[in-house]
C-alpha cells in the first residue's frame, strides 16, 4: 500500500535503518526492522523471559518503549534532513496482556508537521495465524535541530 505522505529527505529508510541500529534498548528487547514506508514503521520482537513482568506478559515497560520507537521512527521518516527526532509525550493503552511467542509494533503518523508530530502505534501478538491487538499508544514526536550531543 502506497503512503499518504511524500518524506521530504529522499534517503528517509536510510536515516531510519541508521539511528535504529544505534539504539541499544532494541538490541536488548532483540527488536528489529520489518517495513519503513513514509509515516509508518512495524518492528518485530520475539517473546523472551527476560523480559517479562511477574506473570510471564512481556513488561508494560518494554511494550511502551518498543511502541515509542515505532512511532518516532515513523515521524522521523518525515522529518527533513538535519533533524533528529526525540518523543516529548504518549499515553498508551494495554488491552490484553503481552503473552505469545512474537509481538509487531507498528508507528504511523496521524498529522505531520514542522516541529511537531502526532503519532499512532498498536502492538499485535501473532495468535493462530492472525494477529490480536494488545495495545495502542498516541504519541507526540519533536524535530531537533543543530542541538549539541543529538546525532540525526
Amino acid at each position: 500500500m502506497e503512503s499518504q505522505f511524500k518524506p521530504s529527505d529522499d534517503g528517509y529508510e536510510a536515516k531510519v535503518r541508521d539511528s535504529f541500529n544505534r539504539q541499544e534498548i532494541m538490541k536488548t528487547v532483540n527488536a528489529s526492522i520489518l517495513s519503513i514506508q513514509p509515516g509508518e514503521v512495524k518492528l518485530e520482537f520475539p517473546y523472551q523471559t527476560n523480559l517479562t513482568q511477574q506473570h510471564g506478559f512481556i513488561h508494560a515497560g518494554i511494550v511502551a518503549t518498543v511502541l515509542d520507537s515505532a512511532c518516532g521512527y515513523a515521524a522521523f521518516s518525515l522529518m527533513p534532513k538535519g533533524a533528529a527526532v526525540l518523543s516529548i509525550e504518549f499515553k498508551i493503552n494495554f488491552l490484553s496482556p503481552a503473552k505469545g511467542k512474537r509481538f509487531q509494533a507498528v508507528g504511523t503518523v496521524k498529522k505531520p508537521g514542522r516541529n511537531i508530530t502526532v503519532t499512532e502505534g498498536e502492538l499485535f501478538v501473532h495468535v493462530d495465524g492472525g494477529q490480536k491487538l494488545v495495545t495502542t499508544m498516541v504519541g507526540t514526536m519533536m524535530s531537533v535541530y543543530d542541538r549539541e550531543g543529538i546525532e540525526n
